[in-house]
């Protein structure tokens, strides 16, 4: 079980659980592209259109692309490990993982970078596999806290890790397009955990590695 299906159902949040919902059937692909001419149309333009004729299934394979995570399994990725790390007992770290998700309220991308970093007790994991981790969770639909959470959470439980350190910086299009329209605003979520959450030299270690 990763960390989206411990903390919510892939429908929702816990209280899902309360009203006793089940993760929906999953459409066919030509119930999708029905879906979308609808959505054409609902827009105010003509699906028959020839520019449009061949958006349906794009859009289709798009989003194929855009939520592959959910397809993805957190705990293959980092169920290998190598122990033969001549005793290294710092920081690993991964700065500046591109970060393209959706938020989950409008289905609006939300772009930037994750830092991940955690601290091995005698084995570390393969540094794409951090990579792939942040590309799992990302891709679906997300709030930025839940994901920074995800992240922390499958390093902790799978590498057993004495301290995780998280960071993601990110701009939300739903706020920069839409709504209040402001634009080049940041979001900044962060999560600590053991060793960097107690160690506060350490955690501005993190930091600084961040800002460099």
């Amino acid at each position: 079980m990763d960390a989206l299906t411990r903390e919510r159902t892939l429908i929702g949040a816990e209280d899902n659980a309360a009203l006793d919902l089940e993760p929906a059937q999953r459409p066919t692909k030509d119930e999708a592209m029905a879906a979308v001419r609808t959505l054409l149309a609902w827009a105010g333009d003509n699906p028959d259109r020839e520019g449009l004729l061949d958006t349906p299934e794009r859009v289709v394979e798009a989003y194929g692309e855009w939520f592959a995570g959910y397809h993805g399994d957190p705990a293959k990725e980092l169920s290998r490990t190598f122990e033969d790390v001549q005793g290294y007992d710092d920081m690993v770290m991964l700065r500046g993982i591109d970060v393209q998700s959706h938020c989950e309220h409008h289905m609006a991308p939300f772009l930037g970078k994750a830092w991940v970093a955690y601290m091995p007790t005698g084995k570390v994991v393969g540094l794409s596999k951090l990579a792939r981790l942040v590309e799992i969770y990302a891709k679906r639909l997300q709030t930025q806290e839940t994901m920074t959470m995800q992240i922390a959470d499958a390093i902790e439980d799978h590498l057993s890790a004495a301290g995780v350190a998280v960071l993601i910086d990110a701009e939300h299009q739903c706020m920069s397009t839409r709504g209040v329209k402001h634009h080049d605003v940041s979001t900044i979520t962060t999560q600590f955990r053991g060793v960097f959450k107690t160690d506060k030299v350490l955690q501005q270690r993190f930091m600084d590695l961040v800002k460099k």
